[in-house]
């Protein structure tokens, strides 16, 4: 949503037109507009919290400039009283897209349909919607997200709004729900239409950073993202502050003015400062965490130098007389750090032939790094695990320089910090899986456990991708990270969220318990699907050759095909599984999906009597 209605004062132009712009208005008139196509797309950065990059754009549209159909409150009021709105929102799509597809640009284009809207258009184009919505745009389908914006109620029309999205979708599309938690947008509908993504509205975000009744609320609507296994993205992040509030409650999509402002050219990659303050945050204004979860427990007291005071050969004689210390920090006169030194590479400096007559009695600033990793001792180790993934890696050689109110207070090894941050993701990611945000083992068991009590058969499917780690290695992690958010997607869009269970055990394993009647289609519906959109994530040579070169387990290249999803399913009678254990069944049926794997099969199923069976059909 476009934050010119909610954040900023409104310029003098937008609240009352001057007579210069009544008489250029008087000659563009919304019917004129949409006919003479007038509207421009102003595109706003969705980023990439995470990965410190920019996810996608939200295509917001202006009307002609200097006329009082500029805005966008002003022109959609006007055409919702004149009853032109669902051709001024078709219009406004066509352009986005259009737009974005002239720039050539990379990432997910957002793009805005009210319930009234999409419903016209479901009802007078059916099945054709999609492509007849793009018209002559080319844009790939899968990198399009249509989000339902709040303005209609749709209590009454659920029927209608699940067909829609379920169109959308087969044709390629992900959907979103935008400003959830005000107007219309509920969790009734958030429930049914198991959207791809939810945009939570502004008003949770605005001044969060000193209000912890926002923060709880937002903590609700997590709590219930994580449930439905949904990626949210925060809106209308306009301060530093709100931004490492946000970072804390760990979302991984946001969207605001601090952020980017809609602009007509795309944003390709974040400004340097805003990159760089991404990779290590500060301590938000919430309650301080347990030590044992903070910068404070991977702290060493460690002496320091000082400028201009020391030299390099006090700093010489520090290393001498301090063998385990890896580096010194460099303090100013009032203990603030301006830089590391690194222990090998100073040493190595100072074993080069004349560096100590040439260096010796300069100040202690000639060897440092002048831009080392500042952590606050009240920092929790989940917002440094960010510190791994930034692009300056010079962390796992030097070090972090532990500060506390901005001053010194001791140094972390690299080694340490790699080490809390993989202990504690293994910890979190057996409750949900910190990429797709689907519930990891604990909560798998606990459902099987209860399906268990119950009377009904349901099945359980464990699949997992074939040729994932070649993919991997030739395309990246963030590729590797599509594929497995892909995976995700698709899982989720074939089963029912009323009857279905989706779990993520980690990397490229899915759980999925079903007690939908129809499974068997859904999981075949589920490979055929993925298997087809994965052939997207390829780059053009890699689909023209139906697959990449790569070097396998042993080391030697060779040819691998398109990345395909492997599911082994097995059906569970509960009553005929006394004193079975939750852990038995996701053996059995992993036992099953190591059928699929070792028989290059795409669905393996057998049926649970308290050991494996012979299979039934695959």
């Amino acid at each position: 949503m476009d934050p010119i209605h909610h954040a900023l004062p409104r310029p003098a132009a937008a609240r009352a037109p001057s007579s210069n712009q009544d008489r250029a208005s008087s000659h563009v008139n919304l019917a004129g507009i949409l006919r003479e196509r007038l509207l421009r797309p102003r595109f706003q950065p969705v980023v990439d919290l995470s990965h410190s990059r920019v996810y996608g754009h939200e295509s917001l549209i202006r009307g002609p400039a200097d006329t009082a159909l500029h805005f966008p409150d002003a022109l959609f009021a006007e055409a919702r009283r004149q009853g032109l709105h669902p051709q001024l929102e078709l219009a406004s799509f066509r352009a986005g897209a259009q737009g974005f597809e002239r720039h050539d640009a990379a990432g997910m284009l957002f793009l805005n349909l009210s319930g009234s809207a999409l419903i016209h258009y479901w009802t007078l184009w059916g099945e054709e919607m999609p492509r007849r919505l793009l018209k002559d745009c080319e844009l790939a389908p899968s990198s399009i997200i249509v989000e339902l914006t709040e303005q209609d109620p749709l209590s009454e029309y659920m029927d209608e709004v699940a067909s829609a999205f379920a169109c959308l979708r087969e044709y390629g599309m992900r959907v979103a729900l935008d400003d959830y938690g005000v107007g219309n947008s509920n969790l009734q509908l958030w429930a049914e239409m198991q959207p791809d993504l939810v945009k939570i509205d502004r008003y949770f975000f605005d001044g969060i950073g000193q209000d912890a009744r926002k923060q709880n609320m937002v903590r609700a609507i997590l709590k219930v993202a994580q449930h439905l296994g949904t990626a949210v993205v925060a809106e209308g992040i306009e301060t530093a502050e709100d931004l490492a509030v946000v970072r804390e409650l760990d979302i991984r999509y946001a969207q605001g003015w601090f952020l980017g402002r809609p602009e007509e050219m795309l944003l390709t990659e974040l400004a340097p400062p805003l990159r760089d303050s991404l990779r290590v945050r500060a301590p938000a204004s919430a309650p301080q965490r347990a030590v044992g979860g903070t910068a404070a427990s991977l702290r060493v007291e460690a002496p320091a130098a000082l400028l201009p005071a020391h030299t390099n050969d006090d700093v010489h004689r520090l290393f001498i007389e301090h063998k385990d210390r890896h580096a010194v920090a460099v303090v100013d006169a009032d203990n603030r750090p301006v830089g590391i030194i690194n222990r090998r590479d100073f040493l190595e400096h100072y074993a080069q032939r004349y560096t100590r007559e040439l260096f010796g009695r300069d100040a202690c600033s000639t060897f440092m790094n002048a831009e080392p990793v500042l952590v606050d001792l009240n920092v929790s180790i989940d917002q440094l695990s960010h510190v791994l993934i930034s692009e300056d890696q010079r962390y796992l050689m030097d070090g972090l320089i532990i500060t506390r109110d901005g001053r010194y207070d001791g140094l972390a090894t690299g080694e340490t910090l790699v080490r809390s941050v993989t202990e504690m993701r293994i910890e979190a990611a057996r409750y949900a899986n910190p990429l797709t945000s689907l519930p990891g083992n604990i909560p798998i068991s606990r459902h099987i456990a209860t399906l268990l009590e119950d009377a009904d058969d349901f099945t359980i499917c464990y699949g997992d991708l074939n040729n994932f780690k070649p993919f991997n290695d030739v395309y990246g992690y963030w590729r590797g990270d599509d594929m497995i958010m892909l995976t995700a997607e698709v899982i989720k869009r074939h089963c029912d969220p009323q009857r279905d269970f989706v779990g993520h055990v980690g990397g490229d394993d899915f759980v999925v318990l079903l007690r939908s009647p129809d499974w068997m289609e859904r999981a075949r519906r589920i490979i055929a699907e993925f298997n087809e959109r994965a052939i997207a994530l390829y780059d053009d040579e890699g689909r023209r050759n139906g697959g990449i070169e790569a070097e396998d387990r042993y080391g030697v290249p060779r040819f691998f095909p398109f990345v395909t999803l492997g599911v082994g399913a097995l059906t569970v009678t509960p009553s005929l599984c006394e004193r079975i254990r939750p852990e038995d069944i996701a053996s059995a049926a992993a036992h099953v999906k190591h059928k699929v794997k070792h028989g290059n099969l795409s669905l393996v199923t057998e049926r649970y009597a308290g050991a494996p069976l012979p299979q039934l059909n695959s």
